[in-house]
C-alpha cells in the first residue's frame, strides 16, 4: 500500500446519485486539499472502477439507485482487491437496520447530513492514521513489550474483526486469535493466556456485558484489559457495560488515534 504525507495525495472515490451532493462533496475536499476525486452515480459502476484505479476511500451516500451504501461497503469488504479501502458514509438515514451493516463492515466515519468541512476533515484524519501506519505507533511504557502484546478480537462479523485488526497491527501489535461470540471467547481464553481483549457488544449466544462479567468474575484472567467497541447507544446498556468492569468503550465506527489513547491508558496501567 502506498504511504500518504497528507490528504492532497489521496484517492477518492464519490459514490453519489445527486449531482447537487456530489459538487457539495467535491468542493468540502478541494477546500481540505484534495485535488480531484472520481464521482459515481451507482455502486455497480464505482466496484467495477476500483478493480483498474484501486481508491483509497470511498465516499459513498447511503441511497444508491443499485444498492445501499451498506451494500456497497459489504461487497468491497468480500473482495480481496478492494477489502482494506477505507470507507465513509454520508447520509441523513438514521435508521439502525441501514446503519448497522456499514457500521459492522468497519467503515472509518458516518457522517450526517448536512456535516461541515471541519467534520469532512475530522473523517479523513481517520483515514490517514488507517492508511498510515508508521503515524500511530502505542506509546508504551519500557516494561511493556509491544510486539509480544496478545490480542483476543470477539466480534460477531468478519469485516468488523479484520478492520479492528488493521487498525491494531497499525499501532504495532502482531499476535491475535479471533472468537466469533462471547462463548467462543470463554472456550478460548480458559485456555490461552492475553494481555488484551478486544470484544463488540452486540453479539449472539453470549454478548459484550455477559463475556465481560465472566472475565472479571470467573476467570482466572479477571484482570486483564477490555475494550468494548460497540454501536451501542442505550444508555442504560452502556451503564450495565460500564458496572460489568470494561476498561474502555469507543464507538463503531471508531478512530484510531481515540483506540491509540484508550490502549496507551489501558496498557500503562496495567
Amino acid at each position: 500500500m502506498a504511504f500518504h504525507t497528507g490528504i492532497g495525495e489521496l484517492n477518492v472515490f464519490v459514490v453519489e446519485p445527486s449531482k447537487a451532493q456530489s459538487q457539495f462533496i467535491e468542493a468540502h475536499l478541494k477546500s481540505l486539499g484534495v485535488p480531484s476525486t472520481t464521482v459515481f452515480r451507482e455502486g455497480a459502476s464505482a466496484l467495477q472502477a476500483m478493480v483498474e484505479n484501486r481508491p483509497d476511500v470511498v465516499i459513498s451516500a447511503m441511497h444508491l439507485p443499485d444498492m445501499t451504501g451498506g451494500d456497497l461497503v459489504g461487497r468491497m469488504r468480500a473482495d480481496g482487491w478492494t477489502k482494506n479501502i477505507a470507507f465513509i458514509l454520508v447520509s441523513s438515514e438514521t435508521r439502525p437496520h441501514y446503519l448497522e451493516p456499514v457500521r459492522q463492515s468497519g467503515s472509518s466515519a458516518i457522517l450526517g447530513k448536512p456535516f461541515s468541512v471541519e467534520q469532512l476533515g475530522r473523517a479523513l484524519s481517520t483515514v490517514l492514521d488507517y492508511l498510515n501506519p508508521d503515524e500511530v505507533r502505542l506509546d508504551v511504557a519500557s516494561d511493556v513489550d509491544l510486539e509480544a502484546i496478545k490480542v483476543l478480537l470477539v466480534d460477531d462479523s468478519r469485516s468488523a474483526r479484520a478492520f479492528m485488526r488493521r487498525v491494531l497491527e497499525n499501532l504495532g501489535i502482531q499476535y491475535f486469535t479471533e472468537a466469533e461470540n462471547g462463548k467462543q471467547a470463554v472456550g478460548i481464553i480458559q485456555e490461552q493466556y492475553f494481555d488484551l481483549v478486544v470484544t463488540d457488544y452486540n453479539m449472539p449466544e453470549m454478548d459484550g456485558r455477559e463475556l465481560t462479567e465472566y472475565i472479571r468474575t470467573q476467570s482466572w484472567q479477571s484482570s486483564v484489559p477490555i475494550l468494548m467497541v460497540s454501536s451501542e447507544s442505550n444508555e442504560s446498556r452502556l451503564a450495565a457495560v460500564a458496572q460489568a468492569g470494561v476498561s474502555g468503550v469507543c464507538d463503531k465506527p471508531f478512530e484510531p488515534a481515540m483506540v491509540k489513547r484508550l490502549l496507551e491508558k489501558m496498557l500503562n496501567a496495567n
